[in-house]
């Protein structure tokens, strides 16, 4: 009697560790396979016509609980990667001027991520409103400042200049959280889930 209880509540534990790791450490994108009859990637998701700054954006604001099973997704500086359920994947180039960087505030807790994946990450302050300011460490010169509230999976996402390093400072309610980053190089560094806010 006692076995199967046991076993629930060890894949609750698992469940939630999951969930709590969201995107984890950075992970290889998979090598694109030839799609079957019926179409791309993009296709299956229903967002053909959309270029792929557009395709970022919509799955970035996707909420959890929509989340297409068994899709993953990946964001580095020069492209995004779908591989849906079957292992089919689909890259799609990112423009070459600008970079998307998403960032996750937290207060006590969060998780180690490089790569930003928008169907898989979870940060710990969902649809909250928050001020982002990015300065240019070169220059001085603001290149991002504005109110946002963040996505359904905690965080916000930008699309900053390539080849400067930045500033960020984020504050929620009265709490600020500060570190740099970096938009210059191939290796870009697009999921940000240090700002602990105090």
């Amino acid at each position: 009697m006692s076995k199967p209880r046991i076993f629930t509540v060890a894949s609750a534990i698992f469940a939630t560790v999951l969930l709590l790791a969201g995107c984890a450490a950075a992970q290889p994108a998979a090598a694109p396979t030839t799609q079957e009859a019926g179409g791309s990637v993009i296709a299956e998701l229903g967002l053909e016509g959309l270029d792929a700054r557009q395709v970022v954006e919509t799955l970035d604001a996707l909420p959890v609980a929509d989340r297409p099973d068994g899709l993953t997704t990946s964001i580095t500086a020069h492209q995004v990667t779908l591989t849906d359920r079957h292992g089919h994947a689909e890259e799609l180039a990112l423009p070459e001027d600008i970079v998307y960087i998403s960032v996750a505030p937290y207060l006590s807790q969060t998780h180690d991520c490089y790569f930003h994946s928008p169907t898989g990450c979870i940060g710990e302050l969902r649809n909250t409103e928050v001020e982002v300011t990015v300065t240019s460490i070169t220059s001085g010169e603001t290149v991002f400042d504005e109110s946002l509230r963040t996505l359904d999976n905690g965080f916000v996402g930008m699309w900053l200049p390539r080849d400067i390093d930045a500033s960020i400072s984020v504050t929620h309610e009265g709490r600020t959280a500060t570190s740099t980053l970096s938009t210059a190089g191939d290796d870009v560094q697009t999921c940000v889930t240090t700002l602990q806010l105090m």
